[in-house]
This record gives C-alpha cells, structure tokens and sequence, in this order.
C-alpha cells in the first residue's frame, strides 16, 4: 500500500513516519512517497525518516521527489500537510494584524483568513490533480486551517477527502485522565469546527463523567483546559472548550500576550526550523537527534502566549502519550484499509449532523469509519452561545472560499469583516491591504 505525504520536507513528517514503523499488521503501508516543491527540506526529512529506519527489515520504502504527478500515481492514501508561504509567510500574517490591534494566530481570526486565502487556491489545484491521477485514493488533510481547507477539497473530491487534527484527541484524553478513566474506553461527546469544538461529555460504561470533573475545582485544575480557561468559566459553560477558543473567550488577553511577546509563534518557528535545515546541510549532521531535540523545544513552547495570559504553567502533554496527529492518521488509514470499524473525531461533510449548517458545510464531529469512509454520527443541537460562533466562523470560511475562486477583494475583506475577532470593516479593509502587500500569492484580490 502507497502513501504519498504532500509536503514530504515539513518538519513533522517523521511523526508520521515514525507511526508507520510501528505497524507491522497485514496490510500495512508498504511504500512511501514524499513529495515538496523545496528539494533541500525534502532532502533533510528524507535524512531523518532513514535514521528512523535503520534495524527495521520491514521499514516502509523510502522515495523522494519533486515532481508531482509521480508522486499521487498509484497512491492509495494522500496526506496533505502543506505550507503556502512557508512559517515566514506564517509570521508576515501574525504580524500584520497584530499591528492593527486584531489577533494573528495561523488558524484563528484574521491570520488564519490569511492563510486560508493563500492556501485554497492550491489546495484546490491539487485536489484536482489527484482525482485526475489518483482517484481511488484516500485524501487525509492536515494542511492548516484544516477544517477550511478539507471543506474547499472537498467540493472536488467529495467524501474521499477526510481532515484530521490532534487537538480533539488531546482533550478527550487529559479529561479521561484528570478522572481516572481509560481514554480507550471513553467515549467523547464532541462537536463543533476544527479548532471551535467543545466537550460536553465523557461516557465512560454508560454513565457520563463530566458532570464530576466540572463540580470538581481540584479535579479542573489538574489538566491543561481547566487551568486555561479556569473552573468558573467551564461551570458556566458545562463543557470543556478546545483551547484555541481561548483566542476567542480571554481573546483581549490573547492579543496583549503576542503583541508583548519577544516573537510571534510563527518567527519563533520561522527562526528555529531556519536553523534546523540549516544544520541539516552538513552531512555530518546527527539527522535523528538533531530533529529530536527541535521538536522537544517546539512541543515545550505550544501556545505559551495562552499560557503565561492565564497564569497557567507549564505546558501538559500527558494526554498526547499515545500520540498526536499521526496515530489519527495512521488509526483513520487503517479502518479504511481494512475495513476495521472505529470511532474518531474527524473534519467531514455534515450532512445531518448539526442542523444550523448545510449538508456539504465540514464539521469537526465523532465518526464510524470503516472502508467506506467517515460518517458523522448524530449529535445533541448545541447551546445557541456555540451555535452563534460556529455559524459565524462557517460563514467566514464560505467568504474566504468564495474569494479564493472569484479573485475578489469585496468577498476578501467581507471574510475578515465577518470575523467575530475583527472588530471593523475599516480594519478588514486595512487587513485585506497588509496583507496583499506582504504576500505576493495573494496578488489576486488587488482587482475588484
């Protein structure tokens, strides 16, 4: 079985690969494709992915390469983990709206608009090209803001395109924990969009324990979520929040943080991953310990605006030991492959599932997977605090959809406009020209 990574010189691809050299079950993937547009990211990952490799007789096959079409042919699973722009395109966007007083975050408010305008467009381009070469393949999108981007591919794609992000799984697993319940036997009541989901309730043989945890101060601040957003908050919520809505509920402490931070966290990556390619130049260079020992610092550093604005401490990884990302990806490639029935919160179509949207509008929701794809399972209507966020932001995403393909500035600045986080349209029109200024890609919206 061939998987080909799309974005095969990011630095988290050995996250991936490492999770396919610990899957030695019949129908395995067998065959790996990186694929990049920069061949000296893809020549340094391909560096580290073969240290991972060395011992293991059946480590999957190992082929890098620049050229796209080679890439997606006879692919039977495509990961999309791609950068338009790069992390200094990820800075420039932090930057220019931090500078108008609105939040820069790469997924949230006007950044993640940015990002999105600049990366749909090539989204797009390449869900065409894979149902032109590959179309029996399945497409699991990581590529940032996710949710937006598996929504644009989708339109040619359909429900062959599934996205998959590790915050859900994250949060589901601190909250087991925090109660003393196996996160493998605990079934999360999650709903909401990829990065704007709440937790309303973690049943564990029937009974739902988060009643417990939210009468439970002591019990709230033994994990991330309930030091970030505090035990008061949750109560009144009566649900745990994923933590980038700290961005939208302590959203004026969010900003003073990044704009009193030394750098933004996109500089900070920008600046460290410079250095890592940097070395990797140097043949000499201990590819393995080297990418080691950046990921350690970049994993210690995740969201440290969010926590030093809550006086919350030291990061929590206690709920990704089982792993992040990748082990979704490789859990939701499995089930397809081998037609292995499993539940996972992933980004697909919504059919039925929350009545505020439309059918085709993507979700992040609790799914049935199995070798026909992901099926969103039917979910409580939420609160109307939660249904107005979420419309909101699915309203955004159909702005910054429409824009990409009409080329407007009109649709452009109505998505930033429309943003609960952007509080102007004469900032949204100011935002629409930082940017087009700082990003060549986005060239096309300075017409109409």
């Amino acid at each position: 079985m061939k998987l080909t990574i799309l974005g095969g010189g990011g630095f988290r691809v050995p996250l991936v690969y490492g999770a396919l050299l610990a899957d030695h079950a019949e129908g395995r993937v067998t065959a790996v494709t990186l694929y990049d547009t920069d061949a000296g990211r893809l020549a340094a990952v391909a560096r580290v992915l073969a240290e991972q490799a060395e011992g293991i007789a059946d480590a999957p096959a190992l082929v890098a390469t620049t050229d796209l079409d080679e890439a997606l042919r006879g692919a039977d699973f495509v990961f999309s983990a791609i950068r338009v722009g790069g992390l200094a395109g990820r800075a420039a966007d932090e930057r220019v709206a931090l500078d108008l007083g609105v939040l820069g975050q790469e997924t949230v408010g006007a950044g993640g608009i940015a990002y999105g305008l600049r990366t749909v467009p090539v989204a797009v381009e390449l869900a065409r090209r894979i149902a032109l070469l590959a179309p029996e393949a399945w497409v699991i999108n990581f590529t940032n803001p996710a949710g937006l981007v598996t929504e644009a591919m989708s339109r040619h794609l359909g429900d062959r395109v599934i996205g998959i992000c590790d915050s859900p799984v994250g949060l589901g697993r601190r909250i087991a924990l925090a109660l003393g319940a196996d996160p493998a036997r605990a079934r999360i009541d999650y709903i909401g969009l990829n990065h704007l989901g709440w937790v309303r309730g973690l049943h564990v043989e029937g009974r739902d324990l988060l009643p417990r945890l939210l009468a439970d101060p002591e019990l709230l601040g033994t994990f991330e979520e309930g030091r970030l957003f505090g035990a008061d908050w949750l109560r009144s919520l009566g649900a745990v929040p994923n933590e980038y809505l700290h961005y939208y509920y302590f959203n004026r402490e969010a900003v003073r943080a990044y704009q009193e931070a030394e750098r933004t966290r996109g500089a900070f990556l920008r600046d460290q991953q410079e250095g890592f390619y940097g070395l990797m130049k140097d043949p000499a260079t201990p590819a393995l310990a080297t990418w080691d020992r950046t990921r350690a610092e970049r994993d210690a550093t995740y969201m440290a605006e969010n926590r030093d604005a809550a006086g919350a401490g030291e990061r929590d990884d206690s709920g990704m030991d089982s792993g992040g990302y990748e082990q979704v990806a490789l859990a939701l490639m499995r089930a397809v492959a081998r037609d292995e029935r499993t539940s996972l919160i992933l980004n697909v179509r919504n059919r039925t599932t929350l009545a505020a949207l439309d059918a085709d509008a993507v979700i992040e929701a609790p799914c049935l997977v199995d070798a026909n794809g992901a099926h969103p399972l039917a979910a409580d209507p939420l609160p109307y605090h939660a249904v107005g966020l979420v419309t909101a932001v699915k309203a955004v995403e159909r702005a910054v959809l429409d824009a990409a393909e009409s080329g407007s500035r009109a649709d452009a600045v109505k998505a930033f406009a429309l943003h609960p986080l952007v509080d102007s349209v004469s900032v949204a029109r100011r935002l629409v020209d930082g940017y087009t200024e700082a990003h060549p890609g986005l060239a096309y919206l300075r017409g109409r």
